[in-house]
C-alpha cells in the first residue's frame, strides 16, 4: 500500500472575530493569536482514510528541535487535546483535507515553523512560517482585557501622543506607534528572539515585557537604539525629529545595528509600539518631575553654595522636567493576588537590575501602595513619583564643610501622570493610578510602608522657621528672542518692614536637569512688607541666546531662587522652568481623499519672532499615505512667510492622520496634524 503523503498545506485566510485584527500587519507572515482558531489546508497524494495519522509540527527557536515542538495529532477519532493545542478534522474531500486547529491561550509567543508528519514521512511547507501573539480578546489569556474600547486604544491604535514639557506647561507631542506598517513586526519578533528571553517563557507576558526593556539599548550588548543625552547628534537622528517608531525598526530590521540616536519619549514610544505589535495592551506615560534616585535611598538630594548655586559634583541624583515610559496590562501570576492589571516598565537605560539596564514591568497597585519589595524594580519607580526631594546648603566654616538642609519637599515629585486618553484625541490624568491624593492619610500609609521596608531612616533637622510659611516663582509665558520676567512670591507670618537678599542662578539645561550652560547669577536685596510680597528678576534675552547653538535640543531655562530673611537668617528655595513660545504652523488639506490618487498639502509658516530662523526643516509623516519626508526650507528672516506644498497618493483606506514637522536650529519643535478620510 502507498505510504500516505502530503504534498502542499496551505492556511486559510480567516473570516472569523480576529481577523480584521491580525490581517492589518503588512508582512508575508501568517499572522494569529494564540487561543484562537485557524484553518489548515492539506493536500495529498492520495485520499484521507479514517485510519490514517497525521501529526501536526509547530517548532520554535534559533534551531528548532523535538523539546520545542506542539504537536497537534489527527487519527482515526479526529481530534486529539495535546499541550491545550486542539487539532480536529474539519472537513475532507478526495486528496484534500481541512483542519481547524486551536493553538493553546499559554502558548508560547513568537515565530513557528510548520511541519506536517505522516509515518516516516516529514513535510516542510515552502511558507512554512507564523507569527503567534497574545491575545487581548481570549478570556484565557494573561493579557486579556474585557473592555472592547480599550483594546482598541491599546492594541490597535496606530497613532497617538507621548506628553512632554513641565507640570505647568504640558505639550503633547504626536506620535505614530505603527505597529501594522512594513517590516515593523517582522523586527519586533527579531527583537523578542534577541532579547534575554527563553523561547520556553515567551507565553509570559511579564518576562517577555521585561526582557524587551533590556533589548531597547545596545547597553547589553545587541540592542535597538542609542541614547544620546548630549546635545550633539552628529552621525545620527536627533531625538526630537523622530516622529515614529516605525523608520526606527525598520532601520533596524534592515541593518540589524543599532539607531541613533534616542531618549526617553522615543524609548517609549518603540516600547509600546513592540507590544502593542506583539499584542499586549500598551500605553506610553509621562510623569512630571520625575525624581532619578541613584541611591536607591527614595530621597532626592540636591547641594547649592552659599551662592545659591547647584555643586554639579556632589548632586548625583536629579529631577527631570518629564520622564516618558511605558505601561503594559496583564495578569501577575508570579505575585500574591492585587497585582494584576497595568505594570510599569521603562526602556530608557537608567539603571542596572539583577546586573542588566531594565526596568520593570511593576505593578501599578504596588507602587501606590509602597509595596518596594514587589517585582520589578518597583523601589525605583516608586522613587521617581513618590521620593521627597532635600535642598542642602554648602558652607565652609572652619575649612571644614557644613550642611543644613534648608527646604523639603515632599509633595513635588510625581505631578499630572499623563497618558492619551480612550478614544480621544487628549490627555488623561493617571496621577491616582500611581499615589493616593497627597496629603492624605493612605498617602502617608504607603510612604511610611516603604521606609520600613528600605528599612531606612532619613536623619535630618529642618532650621525652625517663624518668619517664613513658603515661597513660589512664576514665569511669564515668553516668545523666544525676549526677555523672560520671574515672579517670586514671598509669604510671610508677619507684616513688619523685613529685608530679604534674593540670590538666583539660572541655567540652560536639558529636561532631565542636565546642565548645558550657566547664564548668571544674580542677587538682590528688597524691602518687603505685608505677609505677602513679590519681587520681580528679569533675565535678559542676550543672556540665552548666546547658547542656544550649544544643544540640539528644546531649550529649557531653569531659574532656581534662593531668598533669605536678613533679619532672622531664615532661608526658603524655590525654582521655575521656562519653555519657549513659538510661532504658530499651518496646513491645508481636504477633508477626503481617494486611494491611488494625488493628494496636495499646503503648508504656511511665518517667523513672528525677532530672530531668522535657520536651517529649516520639515518633516511629514502619514501611516497608510506618505513614508517620512523631510524638505529643506534654509532661512526664514524676522516677519517672512513661507508657503510650500507637499504632494502624496494615498494607500490605505480608513482615516489617516498627517503629522507636518517643523524645526530649525532655535525652534526644535513646532507640530501640526489633521486626519484625511481615505477611501476607494
Amino acid at each position: 500500500m502507498e505510504l500516505l503523503k502530503v504534498l502542499q498545506v496551505d492556511f486559510l485566510k480567516q473570516k472569523n472575530t480576529y481577523s480584521h485584527r491580525t490581517l492589518a500587519y503588512q508582512t508575508n507572515k501568517v499572522v494569529l493569536r494564540r487561543g484562537q482558531m485557524f484553518h489548515l489546508r492539506l493536500v495529498l497524494n492520495q485520499p484521507f482514510q479514517s485510519s490514517d495519522n497525521l501529526e501536526l509540527q509547530f517548532s520554535m527557536g534559533p534551531n528548532p528541535n523535538i523539546s520545542k515542538l506542539i504537536l497537534a495529532k489527527l487519527n482515526k477519532e479526529a481530534s486529539l487535546n495535546s499541550d491545550h493545542w486542539l487539532a480536529t478534522l474539519h472537513s475532507h474531500s478526495g486528496t484534500e483535507i481541512i483542519v481547524a486547529v486551536t493553538s493553546a491561550p499559554k502558548a508560547m509567543v513568537g515565530k513557528y515553523f510548520l511541519s506536517v508528519k505522516s509515518g516516516n514521512h516529514l513535510f516542510k511547507p515552502e511558507e512554512n512560517i507564523l507569527y503567534l501573539l497574545f491575545n487581548p480578546w481570549c478570556e484565557e489569556d494573561v493579557v486579556f482585557m474585557p473592555d472592547e474600547k480599550e483594546r482598541a486604544e491599546y492594541v490597535l491604535n496606530d497613532t497617538g501622543y507621548v506628553y512632554m514639557g513641565f507640570a505647568g506647561n504640558i505639550r503633547e507631542k504626536p506620535w505614530n506607534f505603527a505597529q501594522f506598517e512594513k517590516n515593523v513586526l517582522n523586527c519586533c519578533i527579531t527583537l523578542l528572539s534577541q532579547s534575554f528571553v527563553k523561547p520556553e517563557n515567551t507565553w509570559d507576558p511579564v518576562l517577555v515585557g521585561r526582557a524587551l526593556t533590556a533589548v531597547m539599548s545596545p547597553q547589553n550588548g545587541q540592542g535597538l537604539l542609542i541614547g544620546n543625552w548630549s546635545g550633539n547628534y552628529q552621525g545620527g537622528t536627533p531625538p526630537h525629529v523622530w516622529t515614529g517608531s516605525a523608520p526606527i525598526l525598520q532601520q533596524y530590521y534592515a541593518t540589524q545595528k543599532p539607531v541613533s540616536f534616542g531618549q526617553c519619549w522615543v524609548f517609549s514610544g518603540v516600547l509600546t509600539t513592540v507590544l502593542r505589535a506583539l499584542g499586549i495592551p500598551a500605553r506610553s506615560v509621562t510623569n512630571f518631575n520625575s525624581a532619578h534616585d541613584t541611591e536607591k535611598n527614595l530621597t532626592v538630594d540636591i547641594y547649592l553654595n552659599e551662592m545659591g548655586k547647584k555643586i554639579v559634583s556632589m548632586s548625583k541624583d536629579s529631577v527631570w522636567n518629564f520622564h516618558v515610559w511605558t505601561e503594559g496590562w496583564m495578569k501577575r501570576q508570579d505575585l500574591p493576588k492585587g497585582y494584576d492589571g497595568w505594570q510599569a516598565m521603562d526602556g530608557t537605560p537608567q539603571e542596572l537590575s539583577d546586573g542588566i539596564y531594565r526596568c520593570g514591568p511593576s505593578p501599578l497597585t504596588a507602587i501606590r501602595r509602597g509595596d518596594i519589595s514587589m517585582c520589578y524594580d518597583t523601589r525605583f519607580l516608586f522613587s521617581e513619583v513618590h521620593a521627597s526631594k532635600y535642598v542642602w546648603m554648602v558652607k565652609v566654616v572652619n575649612g571644614e564643610k557644613k550642611y543644613t538642609v534648608i527646604s523639603v519637599e515632599k509633595t513635588e515629585i510625581g505631578k499630572q501622570i499623563s497618558t492619551k486618553a480612550v478614544g480621544q484625541d487628549s490627555r488623561n490624568d493617571i496621577t491616582n493610578e500611581y499615589k493616593f491624593p497627597e496629603g492624605s492619610s493612605e498617602e502617608k500609609e504607603a510612604t511610611e510602608h516603604a521606609f520600613t521596608l528600605l528599612n531606612y531612616e532619613r536623619k535630618y533637622h529642618l532650621p525652625e522657621k517663624k518668619d517664613f510659611l513658603e515661597m513660589s516663582v512664576q514665569a511669564d509665558p515668553v516668545l523666544l528672542g525676549n526677555c523672560v520676567n520671574f515672579t517670586l512670591i514671598l509669604k510671610r507670618t508677619t507684616a513688619t518692614q523685613q529685608k530679604v537678599k534674593i540670590a538666583s542662578s539660572f541655567d540652560l539645561q536639558m529636561y532631565t536637569g542636565k546642565m548645558v550652560a550657566n547664564l548668571g547669577v544674580f542677587h538682590k536685596t528688597a524691602q518687603i512688607q505685608g505677609q505677602e510680597s513679590k519681587v520681580t528678576v528679569t533675565l535678559d534675552c542676550h543672556a540665552y541666546m548666546g547658547s542656544l547653538g550649544m544643544i540640539d535640543d528644546e531649550p529649557v531655562v531653569k531659574g532656581f531662587f534662593v531668598a533669605e530673611i536678613v533679619e532672622s537668617k531664615e532661608m526658603m528655595t524655590s525654582e521655575t522652568f521656562v519653555y519657549f513660545q513659538y510661532p504658530e504652523f499651518a496646513i491645508e488639506l481636504p477633508n477626503s481623499g481617494k486611494v491611488g490618487q494625488p493628494l496636495t498639502c499646503s503648508c504656511v509658516f511665518k517667523n513672528t519672532l525677532a530672530i531668522p530662523l535657520t536651517n529649516i526643516l520639515i518633516f511629514m509623516e502619514s501611516l497608510g499615505i506618505s513614508s517620512r519626508q523631510t524638505f529643506d526650507q534654509g532661512t526664514v528672516h524676522p516677519g517672512e512667510t513661507i508657503q510650500f506644498y507637499i504632494n502624496c497618493t494615498p494607500e490605505k483606506t480608513g482615516p489617516r492622520k498627517f503629522i507636518i514637522k517643523f524645526t530649525s536650529d532655535q525652534v526644535k519643535e513646532i507640530y501640526a496634524e489633521k486626519i484625511v478620510l481615505i477611501t476607494n
